[in-house]
């Protein structure tokens, strides 16, 4: 180990606070922190905090240069026609038997919301099943595959790739394999973590958690694209012969998986780039909306448009803004390719002020009550402004868009919320195919 070396580089960016301890550290210590510091780019994290702070300094209120996605890029399923839809389903279908689609789950986070230390999609809201996020969703896997093979009589297998931090991966591995991959080839579950960040202080410098660690912080769900191409999978889904993908978060119980309808309206417009979107309950619903921002296409968050555009309406009586984002996604590979190679390191990352807790000048460990750092992150839904083919597919909430972020107690998005909103769709299809309740006074459970 080039101590003085190191000391050199750190000296350059001024971050040599970080080795401070380094005599006070034994030999396995001063290991283990010369490794992370010479893994990070001091260079490329500087810039990237410049204008990460430059970006949010200088925030602005967007209303004058809103407009709504262009209606020939839109799509909803409340306004479609049956014969449309049956059209829509039939190609996705025809896809997922040849094989062509893959889904991709956004896993990184972990329950501490819900009061939990565990990762979310191990969560069970207490379904008369038992079952968890994990095994919901991989079930609905195996099903669209049959139903795919009973249309076109081949079964393409629709790999589900689970992209973890370095806080989830090994959890969410053991748990899988506990489990028996949910009655999954394994081979086709195919798990890789996403980078973490160095949490810096107001003035860019980077935060030690101990005395030969640095405090770090997942890079956010847009760190996918550097996590895909950093971890091989753009060359697995090559081996595999996938064409386009479905992303989605893990913590939305209703998730359609590979949903054959939401993949043929985007291959029916030619999008490489595609969004489900519901529409806001109300019009200062605390959500992003997708739209254009001088001509691209991007999701504004609710602060960063004023009460009178959020209020704003249509001659039909719609919300003018009124595509909601769900974080469910539709990308072709050939323009995920792009966004690794092209457009990569053109992403802002967003700051988040939090408390971290830290090694003070004189070595002891504090916790901070009020945010004393920043935490740097990406959205997945920041590549939108790069592509050159995008549409937006309106769902009904009710069917395809329950979160769960919140623990029994809070307002909404908790367990009960959730396992009520399953319940409710279940009862929704049994009703539809001819059932009659035993019970008048059922309700969602």
């Amino acid at each position: 180990m080039d101590i003085s070396e190191l000391s050199a580089k750190l000296a350059q960016f001024g971050q040599e606070h970080l080795i401070q301890f380094w005599s006070e550290l034994n030999e396995d210590e001063q290991k283990r922190l010369f490794n992370d510091l010479k893994g990070i780019d001091f260079g490329l994290l500087a810039k990237g905090f410049r204008r990460a702070m430059d970006n949010s300094s200088n925030a602005v209120k967007l209303d004058h240069l809103l407009q709504p996605v262009p209606v020939h890029l839109q799509g909803s399923v409340e306004r479609c026609s049956n014969e449309q839809l049956t059209a829509y389903e039939h190609e996705g279908l025809k896809q997922i038997s040849a094989g062509k689609v893959g889904v991709l789950l956004l896993a990184g986070g972990q329950g501490t919301r819900l009061g939990v230390s565990y990762p979310k999609g191990m969560y069970n809201v207490g379904l008369p099943s038992g079952k968890t996020l994990y095994q919901l969703q991989a079930e609905r896997i195996r099903k669209i595959e049959e139903l795919s093979e009973a249309r076109f009589g081949q079964r393409g297998t629709v790999p589900w790739y689970i992209m973890t931090s370095e806080h989830t991966m090994e959890p969410t591995r053991k748990f899988f394999a506990k489990h028996g991959f949910f009655g999954l080839n394994e081979r086709n579950v195919v798990f890789f973590e996403q980078s973490v960040i160095p949490c810096v202080d107001v003035d860019g410098k980077v935060i030690l958690e101990d005395k030969f660690k640095i405090a770090t912080a997942p890079d956010g769900n847009g760190g996918l694209y550097r996590a895909l191409g950093q971890n091989g999978m753009i060359d697995d889904m090559d081996r595999r012969g996938i064409d386009m993908i479905h992303v989605y978060c893990v913590d939305n119980i209703l998730v359609k998986m590979a949903d054959p309808v939401f993949v043929g309206f985007c291959l029916e417009k030619n999008a490489n780039c595609g969004a489900k979107v519901v529409k806001k309950a109300f019009p200062e619903e605390p959500v992003g909306v997708i739209c254009q921002v001088n001509g691209v296409y991007q999701v504004v968050e609710y602060s960063e448009i004023s009460s009178e555009t959020a209020n704003r309406r249509n001659s039909d009586g719609e919300l003018t803004f009124n595509a909601g984002n769900i974080c469910n996604h539709f990308f072709s590979k050939e323009f995920l390719k792009t966004l690794i190679l092209e457009h990569e390191q053109e992403l802002i990352y967003h700051i988040a002020k939090k408390k971290i807790p830290f090694i003070d000048a004189n070595g002891v460990r504090q916790n901070p009550a009020t945010p004393n750092g920043i935490k740097m992150e990406k959205f997945v839904f920041d590549v939108f402004q790069f592509s050159t083919n995008f549409a937006v597919w309106e769902v009904l909430r009710e069917e395809e868009f329950s979160p769960l972020k919140n623990a029994d107690g809070a307002p909404k998005d908790t367990p009960t919320t959730s396992r009520g909103d399953l319940l409710n769709l279940h009862k929704q299809f049994a009703l539809r195919a001819g059932a009659k309740l035993c019970n008048s006074e059922a309700t969602n459970g």
